[in-house]
Parts: structure tokens; sequence; C-alpha cells
């Protein structure tokens, strides 16, 4: 069965940073496809970062540049760093293995106008 368990989300000012972890189990996240999603009030879930098994990474736009993803494999891990956020950037985030239907939680982040 696999789980993803997203962490390190929070209330951070405009222009802070935080990491956010996504721990896998049930699957090994090197030999998958991994991607951060975010949604906010009212709106559609939306991708933001993805990686893929052989290390390629792409970003929304919108991110590009302020958002980086990662993966420790030893930790079976894929992590989000998040800077210079803005209140824009407020959502929950949801790391997904792939195009399947194995989602996390979630982790809020908030950043206050």
């Amino acid at each position: 069965q696999v789980q993803l368990v997203e962490s390190g989300g929070g209330v951070v000012q405009d222009g802070g940073a935080l990491r956010l972890s996504c721990r896998a189990s049930g699957v090994i996240v090197s030999a998958n496809n991994m991607g951060w999603y975010r949604q906010a009030p009212g709106k559609q879930r939306e991708l933001v970062a993805y990686i893929s098994s052989g290390d390629r990474t792409n970003y929304a736009d919108s991110v590009k540049g302020r958002f980086t993803i990662s993966r420790d494999n030893a930790k079976n891990t894929v992590y989000l760093q998040v800077n210079s956020l803005k209140p824009d950037d407020t959502a929950v985030y949801y790391c997904r293995r792939g195009f399947y239907n194995d989602w996390g939680q979630g982790t809020q982040v908030t950043v206050p106008s």
C-alpha cells in the first residue's frame, strides 16, 4: 500500500521560505516520477513541480526560479524548497506518485498579505 505523508508547511511572511517534505512508504521514490501540487481556496489543484525517475525536473511558470524539487533516495523522501514566498502561494501542497491516484493528505502553506 502506497502512503505519502507531507510535512513542513506553516505560516510564513511574504518573501520567506519553507522546505516541504513528502515521506513515502510502499513505493520507491527513486524509481518513480514524483510531483508536488497545490490547491488554493476556490481554485483547481495545479502541478507546480515534477521530478522524473531520471532526475529531470519541470516547474510551473509561476514558481520557476523560486521553488526547487529534489529527492533523498536514502530517506525515500521528496522535498520542495519554496523560496521568495508570496501571498499567491497560499495553498495546501500535496505530493503525488506519477499520475497514479496516490496522494498525501497535504500540508498547508499560508503567506499573509
